[in-house]
């Protein structure tokens, strides 16, 4: 009953201070003083700026503009808190150093105001770097409190919903956001090093292919027929290098049709980069290369927390075989066994189940045991190498062992961060791979691959021997900020609609 008058309470405050926002706009717009008329301000300091060369600028004229945070004061001296890009600066406000009628005017702005001050750099008397206030305007009124009072940071729901208010009262959040750009950043810097061109690919596309995964499905009005949004970009990247483009890579959005978790959101980005003449073992350099520069370029460290463990990045990552990992975690040691009925009950003896979808092979009972016993425990930064054909579709064979391909995935904290192959060229394999991929859908698996006839047609042409690999950029991000779940790396991820269907007012005031 508490809670209920508790709640009652802080809803009628919040009206009352929603009341008074419009009132205050109602009356300078009446007094010919709209705010929302303002359209420039020619703003050359901020915040970071007097701070980094506060000695050289002590005693200049300055313009900042930024978001009112605090208020103190407010009678003769008032003092507040300007929040800009780079983070906040104290403002000081005399009445007999500004116009009266200014003075006045600005002591009743609200926290959540947007302002442009005019005036000079100073250090109080309690030696706080600050901007003594000579001229200031309203440059956007407010019309709702920031939610620290009435919600803090504690609803998780409220900051992805409503990121632009995370943004404002959460520092920790932009600046991993910040780090994500420079991050992309880089990787384009890296890739560019290498003599790599940045491309673009299409996201509608007729066929869904080039990973396992189920796709969203819409509809070309004018043609008339279904479209997927791409599931991965790998078969026009590897159409570019049958055509002569050597290098190439896009980073861009992904979208799957799957659950969503601390690692998951159906939209998401990645770096996909394929290069002729190349294998797996390049793209591993490239993988760790990648993720290294970050680490000391952004970070100056290679020592992470990341999901709770402490995460070492020094260059040097162990490459461990599949069945070398299964055999060290479960003591099963699938290149001893050669009969798909013993891999299948070697497996299902320790407790791993196999896809009702999956053919009860020798590869996918491996695959099972790696996925199911193994990979949650691969914490330290580990290439797991030489996967079962069954989950390769688009790998070429290993020349020792047929079963196998050359693709590695890069696991840190039991999540995977890339995935590569050295590329299958051989037309005649990949069309008996995709047929194998259209009978697993006809058995019910959705997330298998369809049959693509323009790509084997574009393999009959030539596609020299290639090195392929795809990076989850917001996963690298996640490592390399701390972070422990996907939705705090995206600046806008897929949220369930709220049940009364009144978005973001009603999630406010409920």
């Amino acid at each position: 009953m508490a809670d209920q008058t508790n709640q009652n309470a802080e809803q009628q405050e919040l009206s009352d201070i929603l009341r008074i926002r419009r009132e205050k706009l109602k009356a300078l717009q009446d007094a010919g003083k709209d705010p929302f008329e303002q359209t420039f301000f020619d703003w050359n300091a901020t915040s970071g700026k007097i701070r980094e060369n506060f000695d050289a600028m002590e005693g200049q004229e300055v313009r900042v503009a930024g978001r009112l945070m605090s208020k103190r004061g407010m009678g003769k001296v008032s003092f507040c808190d300007l929040q800009d890009r780079d983070g906040r600066i104290q403002l000081y406000a005399r009445k007999d150093e500004m116009d009266e009628e200014q003075y006045n005017e600005f002591k009743k702005y609200d926290i959540g105001d947007i302002v442009g001050v005019t005036g000079e750099v100073f250090r109080t008397q309690r030696g706080e770097m600050s901007v003594r206030i000579r001229d200031v305007i309203l440059l956007s009124k407010s019309l709702r409190p920031l939610p620290e009072k009435f919600h803090g940071l504690q609803d998780q729901e409220l900051r992805y919903r409503q990121r632009y208010v995370d943004l404002i009262v959460n520092p920790e959040s932009r600046k991993n956001f910040e780090f994500r750009s420079r991050f992309v950043s880089l990787i384009r810097r890296y890739m560019d090093n290498l003599g790599y061109l940045e491309v673009e690919t299409p996201v509608l596309n007729t066929i869904s292919g080039g990973a396992n995964a189920r796709p969203f499905i819409t509809h070309h009005n004018t043609l008339d027929m279904d479209m997927y949004l791409r599931i991965a970009t790998e078969l026009p990247l590897k159409r570019l290098i049958v055509g002569g483009m050597d290098r190439v890579y896009e980073i861009g959005r992904i979208f799957r049709n799957e659950g969503m978790d601390p690692k998951h959101n159906p939209e998401f980005t990645t770096i996909e980069l394929y290069q002729a003449y190349a294998d797996f073992h390049t793209m591993m350099d490239i993988a760790e290369g990648i993720i290294t520069s970050g680490a000391r370029e952004l970070r100056g460290t290679y020592q992470v927390k990341w999901r709770g463990h402490d995460v070492d990045l020094t260059p040097g990552w162990p490459r461990l075989t599949m069945a070398d990992a299964v055999k060290q975690h479960t003591g099963i040691d699938f290149m001893a066994i050669s009969d798909d009925a013993e891999a299948v009950a070697a497996a299902e003896k320790i407790g791993v189940e196999l896809d009702d979808a999956a053919e009860r092979t020798w590869g996918n009972a491996l695959y099972a045991c790696f996925d199911q016993r193994v990979e949650d425990e691969l914490i330290q930064p580990t290439f797991i190498t030489m996967y079962p054909v069954e989950v390769s579709p688009l790998t070429k064979r290993s020349p020792k062992d047929k079963r196998l391909t050359e693709r590695f995935e890069l696991f840190i904290c039991g999540a995977e961060l890339a995935n590569a192959f050295s590329e299958l060229n051989d037309p005649i394999d990949q069309k008996w791979r995709f047929q194998k991929q259209v009978e697993q859908r006809e058995r019910g698996d959705e997330e298998a691959s369809m049959m693509d006839e323009d790509y084997i047609n574009a393999l009959e042409y030539g596609l020299p021997p290639t090195g392929g690999m795809g990076m989850g950029v917001d996963r690298m991000v996640m490592l390399l900020t701390g972070t422990d779940t996907i939705r705090d790396v995206i600046l806008f991820p897929t949220m369930k609609p709220l049940a009364d269907g009144k978005g973001a007012k009603a999630e406010e005031e409920k």
